[in-house]
């Protein structure tokens, strides 16, 4: 099943997420250009998203925001491969989602935000040593569970729950923190990150 639909974002943003489920789709999309900045606080994107703040998507008459979401209905109702086959494997998808955005983001963007995303001179050195120290325990849960003889985080084929957390998980991959006590989690990011899709979103986003 495909149709037409607009995210609203920029590549090097959360929206990449949104572009790599859309790709993993197969859905039509096209990418509104807007930016965090000036562009999400412009009215006609403030209609659409209250928070003002990137990524928002519409699909007809429907409109959503929050990144995570997003791709849980674009896999819904556009990625039959990636849609988990059982109630319960949507409960353990909507549990990773959920695990992804409270448990793994908050402590990485507190080391991504003190290392390289602000300017230097609003750095806390502190908080990017207590933010990438902090990061290991999401990662050694993604560890075990990896290790349990599952390639992917629902069994054996990838999914909507492995594209969550992967594409929350790539600011670590992409921006050279260590992932040498956790080889499975490692292994396991290079088999979703390097999937042509993802590819394709890592290129607009990469090249921005």
């Amino acid at each position: 099943m495909t149709g037409l639909v607009t995210i609203y974002g920029i590549p090097r943003s959360r929206a990449f997420r949104n572009l790599w489920a859309a790709e993993e789709t197969g859905v039509d999309y096209v990418l509104e250009p807007t930016d965090f900045v000036t562009g999400a606080k412009q009215p006609g994107f403030v209609a659409l998203n209250p928070n003002a703040k990137i990524p928002a998507l519409r699909d007809g008459a429907l409109v959503l925001w929050e990144s995570l979401a997003i791709n849980l209905y674009l896999a819904r109702k556009y990625g039959e491969g990636l849609w988990p086959a059982t109630v319960e494997d949507e409960g353990r998808a909507f549990m990773w989602t959920l695990w992804a955005a409270t448990e793994l983001e908050p402590i990485q963007m507190q080391w991504a935000y003190n290392s390289f995303v602000r300017p230097p001179e609003q750095r806390d050195p502190a908080l990017a040593s207590a933010g990438a120290e902090g990061m290991k325990r999401p990662y050694g849960v993604l560890e075990t569970v990896l290790g349990a003889g599952c390639p992917y985080l629902l069994g054996e084929r990838f999914g909507i729950a492995d594209l969550n957390v992967a594409s929350v998980a790539y600011t670590a991959w992409f921006n050279g923190w260590d992932f040498s006590p956790f080889p499975k989690v490692k292994a396991w990011l290079d088999s979703c990150l390097e999937r042509p899709a993802a590819r394709r979103a890592r290129n607009m986003r990469e090249a921005a």
